[in-house]
């Protein structure tokens, strides 16, 4: 009897599983679903390997935003063990100097205890403007980044500040790629992801989701997890 097949979701900077609460219920009737845990290194070579040590020999792939650049370095260290890759609300480009140096800034914040505030800082940046008062969508990025804490926080930002370019290994990429993305996404925008799906070429295709900033799971579950069904069934 073949085992069903496995998708792998990599949740973003200071999230957790309950990024994919939806689609980890919706699309188990399909595949079993791993949400990994990226809280324990502070690097994207680290932390691929340790997803990769976890993983089936073979798995549908993606993530979103810091869990996309981990999607990226596990298909430089493992792409034939990937069969779909889904890069969601994320970009292939290393942190422009004023990004890292902002990071550079939430850091120290983050070392001195005061993770409140980062959240609320970041938050607008994360959603729709039209989900800021509502607190099913609203709460949850700041429920997940207390549960991790700011010792993951500096890991995170330390790993995303040092991460590679990956814009010139997207055209080796040659499984069915999903390259989705809110439509509002103030952090990625839809042109990033268009770079993408124009540096992987004929296997991407480009899904933007309306209504939706950068978290798009849980902001528009429901047309994220029919985006990744239609996906996973190619």
């Amino acid at each position: 009897m073949k085992s069903r097949p496995t998708l792998i979701l990599i949740p973003g900077l200071m999230c957790d599983a309950a990024l994919w609460a939806h689609q980890v219920v919706a699309l188990s009737n399909v595949v079993d679903v791993i949400v990994a845990d990226i809280s324990d290194a502070d690097s994207m070579e680290a932390l691929a390997e340790q997803v990769l040590d976890e993983a089936p020999d073979e798995f549908a792939l993606a993530g979103l935003s810091m869990g996309g650049y981990v999607a990226q370095e596990i298909m430089r260290q493992a792409p034939s063990r990937v069969t779909h890759l889904g890069f969601i609300d994320t970009n292939a480009r290393a942190d422009l100097p004023e990004q890292s140096e902002n990071r550079k800034r939430l850091i120290k914040i983050a070392e001195t205890g005061k993770l409140d505030g980062i959240v609320a800082e970041m938050l607008p940046n994360l959603i729709h403007p039209d989900h800021m008062n509502v607190p099913a969508i609203a709460n949850v990025f700041g429920q997940m980044a207390a549960r991790l804490g700011s010792d993951v926080f500096v890991d995170q930002q330390t790993a995303i500040m040092n991460r590679v370019d990956g814009r010139a290994d997207l055209a080796k990429i040659n499984c069915p790629t999903l390259v989705l993305c809110g439509e509002q996404d103030a952090l990625t925008p839809v042109e990033v992801h268009q770079e993408m799906v124009d540096g992987i070429g004929a296997n991407a295709k480009l899904v933007v989701i309306p209504d939706c900033g950068h978290l798009s799971p849980i902001e528009q579950p429901e047309a994220v997890t029919a985006a990744l069904r239609a996906w996973l069934q190619t």
